[in-house]
């Protein structure tokens, strides 16, 4: 198993990862040429974060996303774990959290990292359950947000 930053070669598939993720759990169509654009933006600009994947079987059978949130709070940045996706036939195999594993260790060099965050659909127990496994905790925060008007993103 190899864990590694993704390069630009990488974007359709994780774009496809992407596509397939909103679909599993929140029955959400998103546009292609969209999500593409999306990962390659990231991808080009790590300023605003980064993937990893995980190499496997002579693939790419998982990823997650990284975003920073700053802290007035705590002085400090979170890192927002996002998009995360295992191919089902590799799910609960511990992927994620060799993934997990992984944004620790480079946290570790980062000494303005205060934690980690990330969502989670209300019904999706068996993420939740790998998360407080992993030392996670659910907060009292719930999550709003108002899209600029216009934004298309899924059909």
């Amino acid at each position: 198993m190899i864990i590694r930053r993704a390069l630009s070669q990488d974007a359709t598939e994780l774009a496809e990862f992407n596509i397939n993720m909103a679909r599993e759990t929140e029955g959400v169509e998103l546009i292609p040429e969209v999500i593409t654009a999306g990962v390659e933006a990231m991808i080009d600009n790590p300023q605003m974060g980064f993937y990893l994947v995980v190499e496997l079987d002579n693939g790419i059978q998982a990823s997650l996303m990284v975003t920073t949130e700053w802290s007035d709070w705590r002085n400090g940045m979170f890192w927002w774990i996002q998009s995360v996706y295992v191919r089902p036939q590799y799910r609960r195999q511990g992927l994620y959290r060799e993934l997990y594993e992984r944004v620790k260790e480079l946290a570790e060099q980062e000494p303005a990292i205060c934690g980690f965050r990330l969502y989670v659909e209300r019904d999706n127990t068996a993420a939740q359950q790998t998360y407080r496994s992993l030392g996670m905790s659910e907060t009292e925060y719930k999550l709003f947000e108002e899209l600029t008007p216009g934004l298309e993103y899924k059909r």
